[in-house]
């Protein structure tokens, strides 16, 4: 059976068990999407913005559980992928990334829209390829896809030729992929793991410290069985928000710059820390001397390179979080109840007095909308079972103190590089992974004019997002910091001319709705949530109003701003 390089390049990619593809064309790609036209079981999405395809695919993954696939043409199409790409690979969520490139006899002459976008994205991409024969398109699109979604998840550049898409060979279904210098390990030491039993046995103040490897593992499961038998309290990176449930006693809350106090003061008290799928990013560290500084620390991690990177460990355990987790289970299980897990209330009795005497807090009066309260509704109004995505600032750092989260890939959100921009394409992305779930993006005024052209491919798509808007008319987080830190020097952070939100809801084909007074924000949530099309529901906040409590940089994360 002959096929041209875009046929196979389809059928590999349905084969792969993909659905929707998110992409843009161009001249690169036009033998490919005179392809895809005559395909009805895999629906492309026509994004306005490339880099709006990468974060739509970003979130598709998380939410369905899948890879996400884009698709882009060559020189600025594939250029305008790289913050996507990034964002994937500091997250490590599995994305294949197909670009198309110049024809192969042109490759270094600067043609015209000619980028080496694989040398561009060798650094953020888990692996990257320059398909140069039709004959290896097939096996090179399946080891892509088995690279993206197997070990340490990540995202994977395929650079098509046009010369290579518009060739004609003999297909040749390529057999199972086997890399000799790839074989992650997914079975931990049994004999490591077995030393987690005895610390927690030694242990009179332990804590979990759950990440996103927790999340990507599908783990959840076995982390709160984990707590749950060891009387062991939790709390969660960013990233790992939803690995465990936000209403259960043992919850404490994110840790870090913006974590809550009895997070942030169990880890400088335990004596024991088991870390599961966590890098130990700065903004969780703080001052990495002062970190955990009591404590045993085991670190399990099914990438070899992320343990003893930022923090140094007394009990390394690389392995699948979620296989390592079932094993651990099993062990707990077996051994003396009375020394796994004692009641501890001593400690618990400690972080439930930091609990209530410094919780998270706000005053919403009656003159103004503090944008905690408006998360806080949004929670109660949705019982918690809507997918959130956000953009960056202080409506990601509000979002994750103020809604709980109780289940996985529920809290979409940019972390590692942390994208103004990443909470509209996420929330259609999650939407097409999940549209049996409201799916709402919470941003800020200026995040959300990075990639608002996105209105049109949620109207467009029939992705009936909610895109609620926390308008304090300034860049709020930097403002916060120069409030501060920097004398109150406001330069360049005061939005003092902003568009008009419900006008471009409406320009767009969406609806729109402006929310001024607090006794009208569950009104205004509630009509927005009813509305069955994409809706931007704007809410006038105090403009002021600072992200609380705070780490400034350099300290440790004991030694918090609380007002």
């Amino acid at each position: 059976m002959k096929l041209t390089g875009a046929e196979i390049l389809i059928k590999m990619i349905k084969e792969q068990g993909v659905r929707t593809v998110f992409g843009y064309p161009g001249g690169a790609t036009i033998d490919i999407y005179d392809e895809l036209a005559g395909h009805d079981d895999l629906r492309h999405v026509l994004v306005r913005h490339e880099q709006g395809a990468v974060h739509a695919a970003d979130a598709y993954a998380r939410a369905g559980s899948c890879v996400g696939v884009a698709l882009v043409t060559s020189g600025p199409g594939a250029t305008n992928t790289v913050t996507g790409i990034a964002s994937a690979y500091m997250d490590s969520i599995p994305v294949v990334i197909f670009t198309g490139q110049v024809p192969t006899a042109l490759i270094g002459n600067d043609a015209f829209q000619e980028v080496d976008i694989v040398g561009i994205t060798r650094p953020c991409t888990k692996h990257n390829y320059l398909v140069k024969d039709v004959k290896d398109l097939a096996r090179t699109v399946k080891e892509a896809f088995f690279l993206a979604n197997s070990g340490r998840p990540g995202p994977v550049l395929v650079d098509l030729p046009k010369d290579v898409v518009q060739s004609v060979t003999e297909f040749v279904e390529p057999g199972k992929i086997s890399l000799k210098t790839y074989k992650p390990t997914y079975k931990p030491n049994k004999k490591q793991v077995a030393k987690v039993v005895d610390l927690i046995a030694k242990a009179e103040k332990p804590l979990i410290f759950a990440g996103g490897g927790v999340v990507l593992s599908e783990a959840s499961e076995e982390l709160t069985k984990f707590s749950r038998l060891t009387n062991t309290p939790v709390t969660a990176s960013l990233m790992g928000l939803g690995s465990f449930p936000g209403n259960d006693p043992l919850w404490l809350g994110m840790p870090g710059m913006h974590g809550t106090y009895r997070a942030n003061m169990s880890i400088g008290e335990c004596d024991l820390m088991i870390a599961v799928g966590v890098r130990f990013d700065d903004r969780v560290t703080g001052k990495v001397e002062t970190f955990a500084p009591n404590a045993d620390i085991v670190q399990i991690d099914i990438d070899p390179t992320s343990i003893h990177k930022n923090i140094p460990v007394s009990c390394p355990i690389v392995g699948d979080c979620k296989e390592t987790l079932t094993m651990l289970n099993k062990m707990v299980a077996k051994a003396d109840k009375e020394l796994v897990c004692p009641e501890r209330i001593g400690w618990l009795s400690t972080i439930n007095d930091w609990k209530s005497t410094t919780p998270l807090r706000y005053e919403q009066t009656e003159d103004v909308i503090k944008p905690q309260y408006v998360i806080e509704r949004l929670n109660e109004l949705t019982d918690g079972e809507t997918i959130i995505t956000t953009e960056v600032g202080q409506n990601q750092m509000w979002t994750a103190q103020f809604f709980h989260f109780d289940k996985p890939n529920h809290f979409i959100t940019s972390g590692g590089l942390g994208v103004m921009g990443f909470g509209l394409p996420a929330a259609i992305g999650a939407k097409a992974a999940r549209p049996d779930k409201t799916v709402i993006d919470i941003a800020g005024d200026g995040s959300i004019q990075m990639n608002i052209q996105e209105l049109m491919t949620a109207v467009e798509s029939d992705f009936p997002v909610k895109i609620v808007i926390l308008n304090n008319g300034c860049l709020g987080m930097v403002r916060q910091w120069q409030e501060l830190f920097y004398d109150k020097n406001y330069s360049s952070t005061l939005l003092e001319n902003s568009p008009d939100f419900i006008k471009i809801a409406e320009a767009y084909g969406a609806k729109g709705l402006k929310c001024t007074r607090p006794d009208q924000v569950d009104q205004t949530l509630k009509e927005g949530l009813s509305f069955p099309g994409t809706v931007i529901m704007e809410f006038k906040v105090e403009e002021a109003e600072c992200v609380y409590p705070m780490v400034p940089a350099g300290r440790a994360i004991t030694e918090m701003i609380l007002v």
